[in-house]
């Protein structure tokens, strides 16, 4: 009989470090599911900020002469005020379409991404001599390249008050 409570009490030690194990490895996944979350957050900002990149870059081809003319050019973005009137009712010159483009892109970025702003200039765009005013039906050629750069702060999983808040940089030089 005491062989048997000696038993009893050799399983309740086994049990208990078993949970104890046990334990110790769900806290180890929980740690894991917070650096997943992380993770998955930071790369839907970044593709966030690819997808807004783009946006703008296809905005800028399908109004060269605003382009370069050098309507989009701009280290405050996003912008805050600016018209948007211009439709297929209403259509504007290139200016107008340049100025529209800024103020739909920067309402993106302010609802996309954290503390978004951006910076774009394109140079070099009149060195092989298009006069917009003059070829304005016609794509001019290439004489330059623009440089976009946007930021963002990323915090952890979604926290607006994380404390390692870091701030990120998306920086692209295209031809438009």
């Amino acid at each position: 009989m005491d062989g048997q409570q000696y038993q009893r009490g050799v399983s309740l030690i086994e049990v208990l470090v078993a949970v104890f194990v046990f334990s110790i490895g769900l806290v180890g996944h929980a740690g894991m599911m917070v650096m997943s979350a992380r993770s998955n957050q930071t790369a839907y900002l970044r593709t966030q900020v690819a997808y807004l990149a783009n946006n703008m870059a296809d905005r800028m081809r399908a109004n060269p002469v605003g382009v370069w003319s050098g309507d989009y050019n701009s280290d405050d973005y996003p912008v805050s005020s600016g018209s948007t009137s211009c439709d297929a009712q209403t259509p504007c010159g290139p200016a107008a379409v340049a100025e529209r483009d800024k103020v739909l892109w920067s309402r993106l970025l302010d609802s996309q991404l954290p503390d978004a702003s951006a910076r774009i200039q394109c140079r070099g765009m009149n060195a092989v001599g298009y006069n917009p005013s003059a070829q304005i039906g016609q794509r001019p050629p290439y004489g330059g390249s623009c440089r976009m750069t946007v930021s963002w702060t990323e915090r952890g999983a979604g926290d607006r008050q994380h404390a390692d808040a870091a701030s990120q940089l998306f920086a692209w030089e295209f031809q438009p």
